[in-house]
């Protein structure tokens, strides 16, 4: 199945220049379109042309925009990692004061916007959520769909879980979820203000079976030190083979993800589509031609 697109679809933002062939002063216009004179030069052809010279310059910025054509199936075949975020929503996630600049904003909520920021930059990545507070449950499951990932992200919110803190059964809910996707490599990013004091799965049983599919389980204690366990992380985050973060306010923890980025970075988006054909010519062409006949016309003229 073709589907079409643009490589570069800013570059629209120019055809507002069009406007300056009717509307702007004529120095402001000899800026971007030199051979103004010619547009009074013949009365009887000053619309004609001005409609003209507008459609040329519509069809240069089309070609400069670089539209294509590619087969999206092919195109789906994405080689990321599968990620799933791990997210205490806990009671105390709602305490507020975790950033200087947004007083009133909780730590879920700052949280929330930290990794919404996160995936936007994650193209190849399959990316799931678990909250958990007294118990856990899948909010998103594994997709690439990262607009859908953020759109979820907003409904949830602190004590949709529970008020206590089931770490045990965030992580196993992870680890089932990851056993759905296909990636060779699989992270949890475990977010937490507190201790374990709920659920029925025991962490180490979690971390047993995360060590037996080789997914790493990254953790990030929030707030104040003493809030959380912070041993009990770093054992999860080195048995797993990779790391214990702590982030005590809101600056630590985009400083955090921002580390991650690069412990865990996702592929780059390739602009090379497969299947992709260059469209750019069949504007161009039409632009060079319609050129090619204002200069004939005005010769004859």
């Amino acid at each position: 199945m073709n589907n079409f697109t643009f490589e570069y679809p800013y570059i629209f933002i120019f055809l507002l220049l069009i406007i300056c062939i009717y509307k702007c002063p004529v120095k402001i216009k000899e800026i971007f379109f030199p051979h103004t004179h010619l547009f009074t030069k013949f009365s009887s052809l000053i619309d004609k042309e001005k409609l003209l010279y507008s459609l040329i310059f519509a069809l240069l910025v089309t070609a400069l925009a670089s539209p294509i054509s590619y087969d999206a199936k092919l195109s789906q075949n994405r080689k990321g990692r599968d990620v799933v975020f791990v997210l205490d929503a806990s009671g105390s996630m709602g305490e507020i004061g975790y950033s200087k600049e947004q007083q009133d904003a909780s730590k879920f909520t700052l949280l929330k916007n930290v990794i919404d920021n996160f995936i936007r930059h994650r193209y190849d990545d399959n990316v799931g959520v678990v909250v958990f507070g007294t118990y856990a449950f899948a909010s998103v499951p594994l997709t690439y769909d990262m607009k859908s990932v953020a759109f979820l992200l907003d409904f949830l919110t602190v004590g949709i879980a529970g008020e206590n803190t089931a770490i045990g059964d965030g992580l196993e809910n992870a680890v089932q979820l990851l056993h759905k996707g296909n990636a060779k490599s699989k992270v949890i990013i475990l977010v937490t203000d507190g201790y374990q004091n709920s659920g029925i799965i025991a962490i180490k049983d979690a971390i047993v079976e995360a060590k037996k599919a080789a997914i790493k389980i990254y953790t990030i204690g929030i707030g104040k030190k003493s809030g959380f366990d912070a041993n009990l992380l770093q054992k999860i985050a080195t048995d797993t083979k990779a790391k214990m973060f702590i982030a005590t306010d809101d600056k630590e923890l985009k400083a955090v993800y921002k580390e991650l980025d690069s412990l865990e970075p996702s592929k780059i988006r390739s602009k090379h589509y497969l299947n992709k054909h260059m469209l750019f010519t069949y504007p161009l062409s039409f632009a060079i031609l319609l050129l090619l006949y204002l200069l004939n016309k005005r010769r004859i003229l």
